[in-house]
């Protein structure tokens, strides 16, 4: 299927003469057990992914950090990370209820990259767990149910907290370190979008809320989408991390009860050219 169709981001010109070759190794050990992932139960999405699993733990050792400089004249954060994280994901324990009242139940599992700061891995499993649980979500509509599990339930994905660099070679693009994505069972959320968010959305709650429901979408087999009537909130589909070109940012599938969705396709917007 299209690039966009699996929650890829096309490349693009960058403004830089070029970008350090990074996870020669990640790539080469994980992304070839990529193909064949669509509807089928994984009992360790990790694994196949080619990145180690670890226990929750600190970070022995400084690391150095990507530059903590505000964006969109925010505070800097307390959640510091490198570039490139340790290779290893700390994953979160605890199952959960099953969220959505009918549909096909599909279980994921959340992980934190090793090296990212001021992270614990329950509680951004919580985050992620809340969101996609809410009745403006995925599960609202009676088509999906969704249920977190820990680290050794069996799962159909997996939602990754990851450096930018990690995230280029998980999304299958190393030139890339500003965007997230889903690619087959990984949903990638780069962890400079979770603590900067984009300079067009000054709510940092609602855009983190986004960014979970757009690419687990991805997963649920959704494309992306444009724009419907300038004015009126952005469908959830449509890619926000680059653009609004005229809708208001919306977080979630259903606005007033009801699914909103806008014409397929995407917009060809410029990919900044670092992580924020």
């Amino acid at each position: 299927m299209g690039g966009y169709d699996r929650g890829l981001h096309r490349r693009r010109r960058r403004s830089r003469a070029g970008v350090p070759l990074l996870v020669a190794a990640l790539v080469a050990a994980g992304l070839a057990a990529g193909g064949g992932y669509a509807l089928r139960r994984h009992p360790d999405l990790l694994a196949s992914a080619g990145v180690e699993r670890t226990v929750p733990a600190q970070v022995p050792g400084p690391r150095p950090t990507a530059s903590t400089a505000p964006a969109a004249g925010r505070v800097p954060p307390r959640i510091t990370y490198p570039l490139r994280g340790g290779g290893g994901f700390r994953t979160a324990d605890t199952t959960g209820a099953v969220a959505g009242r009918s549909g096909e139940l599909l279980r994921y599992r959340v992980a934190v990259e090793d090296g990212i700061r001021n992270v614990d891995v329950e509680r951004f499993a919580r985050e992620v767990a809340a969101t996609l649980a809410d009745p403006r979500g995925w599960t609202g509509d009676g088509r999906w149910r969704l249920q977190r599990v820990g680290r050794d339930g069996p799962a159909d994905f997996t939602v990754l907290l990851t450096t930018p660099l990690t995230r280029g070679g998980l999304c299958g693009d190393p030139t890339d370190r500003y965007t997230s994505c889903r690619n087959g069972d990984r949903v990638v959320i780069n962890v400079a979008r979770w603590v900067y968010g984009v300079p067009h959305v000054a709510d940092l709650d609602l855009y983190r809320q986004y960014l979970l429901n757009h690419e687990v979408g991805h997963r649920l087999g959704r494309g992306h989408e444009r724009c419907p009537a300038a004015g009126g909130p952005a469908p959830v589909m449509v890619q926000q991390t680059l653009g609004l070109h005229g809708c208001a940012p919306n977080a979630w599938p259903l606005v007033g009860g009801e699914a909103l969705v806008g014409p397929s396709g995407q917009y060809d917007d410029p990919i900044p050219a670092e992580d924020h």
